[in-house]
């Protein structure tokens, strides 16, 4: 698979671009597969997609996933190979139109002239068990358990680890350097104490709200991940469709495996949506995306602002540097010209403006009637500054442990914004704060609540549980959710959403990280701990 980790592409001044054009711009000239078989070297690489023959050569570079991918399909038609990742339209979208080459004549395509999926890195995945009689190690297949067997969060991550593919895997579950805050965002929870009411009529509980005047199911929605085909061939797709089935919304990612269109014919006729956005470099290319949301009726949208740069998250880029070996280095790779564990970072960087700043706010709001947010807020001072501005809130948010590690948890931060905000002049109801990362349980949304979020945000959950069940896995995770939330809001002594207050809750811990706790098992026997290169 085209594996470009996150933002799918990589630009090169002379060769990429991000320009709005129109197929009737650029004359398309149709080619034979015969002609296209010639371009098949590293240095001549021409990669039919849908249909299309694109000169890649240059771009197999800078391509994330390495430059083998690509030029192991040179001459070739791989759409087989890229379709379960990408979306279709991407190429047309953001590579220069004089590399489309032309239309390739299906009737030339001969089964040779396909490229083959690589071979999976592992087959079903298995564990060693000790015979009961004899000292012997046996090996068992891992036995997927059924659905009903899930319990909590945990169990599906602990699924998926096991059914996907190690890069799929790596790419999901790691974390920033050291991954320090990756584990803190749940352990932060921890650090905030339970304070019950009693002789409270808990008879009923009401856990619907709603979040930016949309009706939810609980205080949660599904926020925005890339690439979701790692997980299920369904993807964005799925997840837009267990979102109508769960009653909460989704935030549509930008860089998705499934394009705009598509995932929005997914909706039902009365479901709403928010969406991610990354600014583009070409604002253009923004402007136009944005108009598309606004003219389907998407009611809000988060503009992520914690990304100018990628973080380094290790165990994808140790994945991405043993998917190949040493092997099958050579030329410009083999002298180290290349260097495959950054080709994320430069892609990021070309999708993405890094100059993106607080001048730029009054464009965003200008070029949009949706309600405008700002995801991956992490200080008060910030947030004061976009409810100043005019927006309508902001998420708290470290991009799930995977950009800055060390910063801290979007809850810790929760605290300080509230009391910032409320020091401005702020009221109930003019901004709107979430929370995302960490949140595993019924009991951590009741915490964010308490602390003032209006709903938290969760993202792996969804990933994993649509990896190990596909949609029905995430309805049944948001299920059991309401079901702990249920039981929390009873046993706290809050029969709804708004008799939950920062009186249910003691904080004295939460920014003193070095407070013992006992060992959460679930999260210690889950998480897969980073390995140095001599112990892989």
């Amino acid at each position: 698979v085209f594996l470009c980790q996150a933002a799918l592409v990589a630009k090169n001044e002379e060769h990429y671009w991000f320009p709005s054009f129109s197929p009737l711009e650029m004359a398309e000239k149709v080619l034979s597969m015969e002609e296209v078989a010639k371009h098949k070297t590293k240095d001549d690489c021409w990669v039919v997609l849908y249909g299309k023959a694109y000169d890649l050569t240059k771009f197999a570079k800078v391509h994330p996933g390495g430059a083998k991918l690509i030029t192991d399909a040179a001459g070739m038609d791989a759409t087989a190979q890229f379709d379960p990742i990408h979306p279709k339209d991407i190429m047309d979208k953001l590579l220069k139109p004089s590399l489309t080459m032309g239309v390739v004549d299906a009737s030339t395509i001969k089964p040779e002239h396909v490229a083959k999926p690589p071979e999976k890195h592992k087959a079903a995945p298995k564990k060693k068990v000790k015979a009961a009689a004899a000292e012997e190690e046996a090996v068992e297949e891992f036995k997927k358990p059924p659905l009903a067997a899930m319990l909590n969060s945990f169990d599906f991550e602990s699924v998926a680890r096991e059914v996907m593919e190690p890069q799929a895997w790596g790419y999901y579950s790691s974390g920033g350097d050291d991954e320090i805050t990756l584990r803190d965002n749940h352990l932060a929870f921890q650090r905030i104490t339970m304070r019950p009411r009693i002789l409270v009529n808990v008879r009923d509980i009401d856990m619907s709200t709603t979040i930016l005047g949309v009706k939810a199911s609980l205080p949660l929605y599904f926020t925005a991940t890339a690439l979701a085909k790692l997980a299920h061939q369904e993807g964005e797709v799925a997840i837009v469709k267990a979102a109508k089935k769960a009653g909460v919304p989704y935030m549509l990612p930008t860089l998705s495996s499934y394009t705009l269109d598509e995932m929005l014919a997914a909706r039902s006729p009365d479901q709403e949506v928010f969406s991610q956005l990354y600014v583009n470099p070409e604002r253009s290319r923004s402007e136009e995306y944005v108009a598309k949301l606004e003219a389907a009726g998407v009611k809000a949208l988060f503009v992520t602002v914690d990304a100018p740069q990628l973080g380094r998250r290790e165990k994808d880029m140790r994945n991405k540097f043993t998917q190949q070996g040493s092997d099958v280095q050579d030329g410009e790779e083999d002298e180290g010209a290349v260097d495959r564990s950054q080709g994320a970072t430069r892609a990021i960087s070309s999708y993405i403006d890094p100059g993106l700043c607080w001048d730029d706010v009054p464009w965003l709001k200008k070029i949009t009637k949706m309600k405008v947010l700002l995801k991956g807020v992490q200080c008060g001072e910030d947030a004061v500054q976009a409810y100043k501005a005019g927006l309508s809130g902001c998420v708290l948010s470290n991009h799930g442990g995977r950009q800055l590690d060390t910063c801290r948890p979007g809850i810790e931060v929760l605290p300080e914004v509230m009391e910032a905000i409320k020091e401005a002049g702020c009221k109930k109801g003019e901004f709107s704060v979430f929370v995302d990362g960490g949140i595993r349980r019924g009991a951590d949304i009741f915490k964010a609540v308490a602390l003032g979020a209006e709903a938290i945000g969760v993202g792996r959950p969804v990933l994993y549980s649509l990896a190990s069940y596909g949609q029905n896995g995430i309805v049944r995770m948001v299920h059991m959710l309401q079901d702990e939330l249920q039981m929390v809001m009873r046993l706290a002594g809050t029969p709804n959403v708004a008799s939950i207050t920062e009186n249910h809750v003691l904080t004295t811990n939460l920014a003193d990280h070095i407070v013992p706790l006992p060992v959460d098992n679930l999260t210690a026997r889950t998480y897969q701990a980073l390995e140095p290169a001599a112990r892989l």
